[in-house]
């Protein structure tokens, strides 16, 4: 009898430890269309001096990258599927480790579908959207397994395990351009979101990126108007300036430049959000 309550003892120790929730581990969901998707090429510099202290959890398996899905590894890019591109979140979370206490670690797990609309990410209407997508478009959703709302609930669930969730990346809206329902819908998913992780209403805070700007000749500028009443709806909202940040030929997209630009402010107004000081842009 001892010897079973011994080691029943000591598998419970082993399961603590293997899944012991780390409150400086802090996790971000990031979702969206092309532009947190990764659209700009990313550069070789953009592949060195990462710190392993910023890591992404594999949103599918990539052999080609040695990934495999729910799995942590230090966020070299791509950080959204196989052969994605560079994303805000990557530049995001090189700025947070930068700038944060050495024992601090930041995850990253992207969900993000180029061309998609905010209803993609919809978790009781999806599958309406996902049944009048383009078939490359479909090829994308196939990847998550048909249901990327479903799959980032699905790795923050695993996250969860490790770290705690400290917040919620944003772009998208160039699909939904002009769309005055879009701050209703993005709160439907965002309350949807912590809802299902167990999360207090309102309790994460929500950065929001705005498009391509009108400093850049963006496409879609008009959208940001729609985009900066979204605090409006959403207590923990915070919208993030594009303004400067370098726009491709394209008017929908950013350069590599530009998204290394959008992900630092992202980074720097959850610094202040989390009452760090910015000293260093990286």
């Amino acid at each position: 009898m001892k010897k079973y309550v011994l080691s029943k003892t000591l598998l419970l120790l082993i399961v603590t430890s293997v899944w012991s929730q780390d409150p400086n581990f802090h996790i971000y969901l990031c979702f969206g269309q092309s532009n947190m998707e990764g659209h700009g090429r990313f550069e070789a510099i953009d592949t060195i001096g990462i710190d392993p202290r910023f890591k992404v959890m594999a949103a599918v398996d990539c052999p080609n990258l040695g990934r495999t899905m729910g799995n942590w590894y230090t966020a070299v890019p791509p950080l959204t599927r196989c052969n994605t591109g560079l994303t805000p979140a990557d530049y995001f979370g090189r700025t947070m480790v930068a700038n944060m206490p050495e024992n601090i670690r930041v995850g990253v797990i992207n969900v993000s579908v180029g061309g998609a609309s905010i209803d993609l990410f919809d978790r009781d209407n999806y599958a309406a959207y996902v049944a009048t997508a383009p078939d490359w478009m479909r090829n994308i959703i196939d990847q998550y397994g048909g249901n990327p709302y479903g799959r980032l609930v699905e790795l923050a669930r695993i996250a969860q395990r490790y770290g705690v969730i400290k917040g919620i990346l944003l772009h998208q809206g160039e699909t939904d351009n002009g769309d005055h329902s879009w701050p209703l819908k993005v709160k439907q998913v965002y309350n949807n979101l912590l809802s299902d992780l167990g999360l207090a209403p309102n309790s994460i805070p929500l950065l929001v990126g705005e498009l391509l700007g009108y400093d850049q000749n963006g496409l879609c500028a008009g959208m940001n108007e729609i985009i900066a009443t979204l605090p409006q709806v959403i207590p923990n909202a915070h919208v993030i300036s594009s303004k400067g940040c370098e726009g491709d030929r394209d008017r929908l997209h950013f350069t590599p430049e530009g998204y290394r630009c959008l992900g630092r402010r992202y980074a720097v107004r959850m610094l202040e959000i989390l009452g760090y000081p910015v000293n260093i842009i990286k």
